[in-house]
């Protein structure tokens, strides 16, 4: 699986650089200065004191949304009651780096972003896809990797389901999650087959070992990994998925917030710590 290296790192903090010095350009010159009111500075100030940024330092914690159930980005251990994953790992670090500890909040892919906008948590991770639906009312950090819908089946049934149209025949029981981007893009590109809606996302693979499915289409690093767990099932084609996805955190709509998290991705990648979390989950 490829690392993504956060190349648009580069161009947001540029874009913002940017900014500043356009706006201090025009406050030393005679037309700015008047320009300048007290109501504009007034709003700058209040823009900055509002900053999520600003109230995680304040309240010294961050409070991270994560569903729990996906393997090997996030999961609630039901032995230790914690939270483990990749992204757990990444969101760890990102606290200390703040300074702030980090608390987890339990979340459904159903109310993954609700949540967010209700204030229940800073950020969210663990898996979460980039889509444009979610764009319009967040933000992402910059992209973690790329990946992409692909099925994961018994693997005597390997050959049988290699594409959409092999899958969507009467008579295929196709088991998804509720609530996130494989229902969804299930709903929009299968309409033969049986769609199965399983509520738990961590024994819906027994499922298909069972034969109670014959499939699921999930993102292409999941199904790697269950096949590593489910010796009975095979990833299909995980390395030509069926559309493009890309996997970053979830983030309210506050560029102060997310310029520190995308610079701080930049580092971890640069210096080697996001590759040794990669390695640890995903080799």
């Amino acid at each position: 699986m490829p690392v993504r290296t956060l190349r648009r790192r580069g161009r947001s903090i540029a874009a913002a650089v940017g900014a500043v010095l356009v706006c201090a350009v025009a406050a030393l010159s005679p037309t700015g200065a008047s320009a300048q009111t007290a109501p504009a500075a007034q709003a700058a100030g209040t823009a900055t004191e509002t900053s999520r940024l600003d109230a995680v330092l304040s309240a010294g914690t961050l409070r991270v949304g994560t569903t729990g159930d996906y393997k090997p980005f996030t999961y609630l251990n039901p032995q230790t009651q914690k939270f483990e994953g990749m992204d757990i790992d990444l969101a760890e670090a990102m606290g200390k780096a703040l300074g702030v500890k980090v608390e987890f909040v339990k979340t459904t892919w159903g109310t993954l972003l609700p949540d967010l906008l209700a204030d229940k948590y800073d950020i969210a991770v663990g898996g979460v896809s980039v889509t444009l639906e979610r764009q319009k009312k967040a933000l992402f950090s910059d992209a973690l990797m790329r990946d992409g819908k692909t099925p994961i089946t018994r693997c005597e049934n390997k050959d049988r389901f290699q594409t959409v149209a092999d899958i969507d025949k009467p008579g295929v029981r196709l088991i998804v999650n509720p609530g996130g981007t494989n229902e969804k893009f299930a709903r929009a590109h299968i309409h033969t087959a049986q769609i199965e809606v399983h509520p738990d996302n961590v024994t819906i693979f027994d499922q298909i070992v069972a034969g109670k499915a014959d499939l699921m289409i999930t993102d292409a690093v999941e199904t790697r990994l269950q096949q590593k767990l489910h010796p009975e099932l095979c990833a299909v084609h995980p390395d030509k998925p069926f559309d493009f996805s890309e996997k970053a955190f979830l983030l309210p709509r506050d560029i102060v917030l997310k310029l520190w998290i995308d610079q701080w991705l930049h580092r971890a990648v640069a210096t080697g710590e996001y590759q040794a979390v990669f390695d640890r989950w995903l080799k």
